[in-house]
């Protein structure tokens, strides 16, 4: 927690420990307030994999694409935007959902570039991953719904791409929720090597540095991912009919050159667009986040994820960070979907 934290926040932070402790004990996996203000929101008890489906998913032509996604609850409802990682997609939040639809918000779960019913509008357009772009998305597709401001949460690539629009778009982020915290990165960044414990985490970004890696991630994605999925989450005993559902998505035929170009661009093997550059430049330099967030970080994540307290400082505003405890990896919102839930409610209404 920040040494400058003025004497309200004190204040709230007392009175929040003592109302989250009540909270834990309904939770699967208990969250853990550790600054700021955190309201427990009443939201129903749900087991882990309750529901497997959403609502037939809706279509959108949204700036380059056309973009699959699930929507549910009211139209008019204040709405909540929720962004996968990789190798997941929008079933990480299957069980989510619903509990955000029960306290009237507006829900929409699309599929990011590359993934399930998301296509290009043209064969033309690079099939750029580069982080700039994903976030380039999700505004683009706000602006086809008509949705002027949104609470945004994620994990993995999604928590990055909520943490830009974030930073670079807050007249249009209402409030945050990200797993594993602040997640802006830089290409500059990317060359600096990590101690080797560190480095041995990011094996799969290595391998897609090479041809060998991008073949063998196409022959195999299916394989991979899963394999992913029980490092990222190894207390975490997902089925296969789980797995299943969202392995379908990476059947996209542009899955495979997005993730590549994601990898590869982060190392600067890969060039991104020029388009693009203005925005890359104003990432790196790692614009602090204004609007009310909440960090999560399950307590058995097992995919690298940089430590709470070297990324607090860059939230001005409203700001609480939570462990999520119980064996909870780092597909956080489909492991531990209340904790996400509550989080999104809860700085919804900050």
């Amino acid at each position: 927690m920040s040494q400058d934290v003025n004497r309200d926040r004190r204040l709230f932070f007392g009175m929040a420990a003592m109302t989250l402790a009540a909270a834990q004990l309904a939770l699967t996996g208990s969250a853990q307030a550790q600054s700021g203000k955190a309201k427990p929101a009443e939201l129903p008890a749900i087991k882990p994999g309750t529901h497997t489906s959403f609502a037939p998913l809706k279509q959108i032509d949204a700036g380059l694409l056309n973009v699959g996604y699930a929507e549910a609850g009211p139209a008019d409802g204040p709405a909540v935007i929720l962004l996968h990682g990789w190798p997941y997609d929008i079933y990480s939040f299957v069980d989510v959902a619903p509990l955000l639809v029960s306290a009237g918000h507006r829900v929409i779960v699309p599929y990011l570039r590359g993934y399930g019913t998301t296509r290009f509008l043209s064969s033309e357009t690079v099939r750029n991953g580069q982080q700039s772009v994903v976030a380039v998305d999700i505004i683009a597709l706000m602006d086809a719904l008509k949705i002027q401001k949104a609470t945004i949460a994620g994990f993995d690539w999604g928590a990055r791409t909520a943490c830009i629009i974030a930073a670079l778009w807050p007249e249009r982020c209402k409030a945050l929720v990200s797993v594993s915290g602040y997640l802006i990165g830089s290409q500059e960044g990317g060359k600096m090597p990590l101690p080797p414990k560190a480095e041995l985490q990011w094996w799969y970004q290595y391998y897609f540095a090479t041809e060998r890696g991008r073949v063998g991630y196409d022959k195999y994605r299916h394989d991979f991912a899963k394999l992913i999925w029980k490092l990222a989450s190894p207390k975490w005993d997902f089925d296969d009919a789980t797995f299943d559902r969202s392995a379908v998505s990476f059947d996209n035929a542009d899955h495979v050159a997005i993730v590549i170009h994601n990898y590869r661009w982060r190392l600067g093997l890969e060039e991104g667009e020029p388009k693009y550059d203005d925005l890359e430049k104003r990432l790196a330099a790692a614009p602090v986040i204004t609007v009310p967030a909440i960090t999560l970080e399950g307590d058995a994540n097992g995919a690298p994820h940089p430590e709470p307290g070297s990324y607090a400082r860059k939230f001005s505003g409203r700001y609480s960070h939570r462990t999520v405890k119980g064996g909870v990896g780092h597909n956080l919102p489909q492991e531990a979907p209340r904790a996400f839930a509550e989080a999104v409610v809860d700085v919804a209404e900050s």
